[in-house]
């Protein structure tokens, strides 16, 4: 079977979709006959792209969106308020809380979030990026492990398991 085929694409797409990420491309990816590793070792170079392209997408959009008074003013607060409200956290925890947020691989955490957050705190790009890589990485190994041990037919909702 070929690795450059429609499973390998499925796979780097759920690897980078919000909704499922790491937790359900390596699953998919075993469950359609790839190796843990090579499952692994995919999902998480596709996720690792994930802050890159938030980042810039978020920017962009931003910069957009901030010509809108209601938008801007929306925004503001919101932004005032989620610092005040995290900021010792962030003082106390910095990269190293961001890296172990996005490493649980649960739902609302991963790289997408710690993007968003990251970006929203007005944390340093670079610094975060390197951040968020570590929890993908960690992320992936959490992933990996818990399929090696349970196998992927309870792992995932992104397809029906062979009866």
């Amino acid at each position: 079977m070929p690795l450059m085929n429609a499973d390998l694409i499925k796979t780097i797409v759920l690897s980078i979709l919000p909704v499922s990420e790491l937790r359900g491309a390596i699953p998919y990816a075993v469950y359609k006959g790839f190796s843990i590793p090579i499952a692994a070792s995919i999902s998480i170079a596709a996720n690792i792209c994930v802050p890159a392209i938030a980042f810039l997408f978020l920017e962009s959009l931003h910069r957009l969106l901030y010509k809108i008074p209601q938008y801007r003013r929306f925004f503001d607060r919101f932004v005032d308020r989620a610092r005040t409200k995290v900021h010792t956290k962030v003082e106390k925890y910095g990269y190293w809380g961001l890296l172990l947020f996005v490493a649980i691989p649960l739902p609302a955490t991963g790289a997408w979030t710690g993007t968003l957050g990251a970006w929203v705190l007005g944390l340093s790009h670079k610094k975060a990026f390197f951040a968020i890589a570590g929890g993908v990485i960690l992320a992936g190994i959490i992933v990996s492990i818990l399929v090696a041990l349970w196998g992927v037919s309870t792992q995932t909702i992104f397809f029906k398991p062979v009866s």
